[in-house]
């Protein structure tokens, strides 16, 4: 397996469409979508490649922190990862881990932090995934409950 660093364009961009589009087709995350090319072109993208097909991929954009709060001060610029993906017969292999891990090392000179926000159905899976197996720090979290 190879992980690296990408541009959104050409067979690259068709392939992340794809891919996306099966990711909805599976129903894993609340309100998710296929991605179009205005989703995904501009953004820093980083693609786990297994026998030159895309098993994985990880994108998001640069941002800067609009006033201060208690994780950032205003200005300071940070990574918003939008989206991770891994196929699903490649799960529970590291993938989305080693992603992770590499993007932030390409980052790591560029950003102060990365942050996110996630829809995943199985909370309790994503969040392992985020704050023990990436070591990420929890800040804040929006919970429903329909009533009606």
């Amino acid at each position: 397996m190879t992980i690296r660093e990408v541009k959104p364009e050409g067979e690259v961009l068709k392939e992340l469409i794809r891919l996306s589009g099966e990711c909805e087709a599976e129903n894993n995350c609340r309100g998710y979508r296929e991605n179009g090319p205005a989703d995904i072109e501009g953004r820093r993208v980083f693609v786990c490649e297994e026998n030159d097909r895309i098993v994985g991929y990880l994108f998001g954009i640069t941002e800067r922190v609009e006033k201060d709060s208690s994780v950032a001060k205003s200005g300071e610029e940070y990574f918003e990862l939008e989206e991770l993906y891994v196929v699903p017969e490649m799960r529970s292999k590291g993938i989305g881990r080693e992603l992770f891990r590499y993007a932030e090392e390409a980052l790591k000179n560029e950003v102060g932090l990365i942050m996110l926000s996630t829809a995943a159905k199985d909370a309790k899976r994503i969040l392992k995934f985020y704050l023990e197996d990436n070591l990420m720090d929890f800040w804040s979290a929006r919970l429903f409950k329909r009533i009606k």
